[in-house]
C-alpha cells in the first residue's frame, strides 16, 4: 500500500490578475483624459471627447473599486488596495465635479495628481 503526502498549494499570483488590469484600464483612461483635454483646448470639438472620456475614466475608477474589493474578499488579498481604489474614486469623483464647474484651477492639477498616483499603484502592482 502506497501513500501519498498531500503538499499544501500556496496561492500563486497572476501576473495578469483581474486588479492589475483594472488598474492598467484606469490608468490609461486618465492619460486619453490628458490628450482629450489638449484636443478641448486647441480644437472646436474637443469637448465631445473629453466629456465621454470623462465618463469612461469614472467607469475605469468603479471598475478597479469592485477588482479590489473582489481580490480582498474572497481572494484573501490585502485590503489597502480597496483603500487606494476607494481613495481614487473619490479624487474621480471631484475632479468631475471641478470639470463641470469649469475650475481649471482645480481641474488640471488634479488630473495630474490622478494620472501619477494611477501609474504609482500600477507600478507597485
Amino acid at each position: 500500500m502506497t501513500t501519498t503526502q498531500a503538499t499544501p498549494r500556496t496561492p500563486v499570483q497572476a501576473r495578469f490578475s483581474f486588479l492589475r488590469i483594472a488598474l492598467a484600464l484606469q490608468t490609461l483612461t486618465v492619460f486619453v483624459q490628458a490628450v482629450s483635454a489638449g484636443l478641448l483646448l486647441s480644437t472646436e470639438y474637443g469637448e465631445l471627447p473629453h466629456s465621454a472620456g470623462a465618463r469612461v475614466m469614472y467607469g475605469a475608477s468603479m471598475l478597479y473599486l469592485l477588482a479590489a474589493v473582489l481580490a480582498w474578499k474572497p481572494g484573501g488579498g490585502s485590503p489597502k488596495a480597496v483603500g487606494y481604489a476607494s481613495g481614487f474614486l473619490v479624487l474621480a469623483s471631484v475632479q468631475v465635479v471641478s470639470g463641470i464647474a469649469h475650475l481649471s484651477s482645480v481641474h488640471v492639477p488634479l488630473g495630474v495628481l490622478m494620472f501619477g498616483a494611477s501609474l504609482v499603484a500600477l507600478v507597485r502592482r
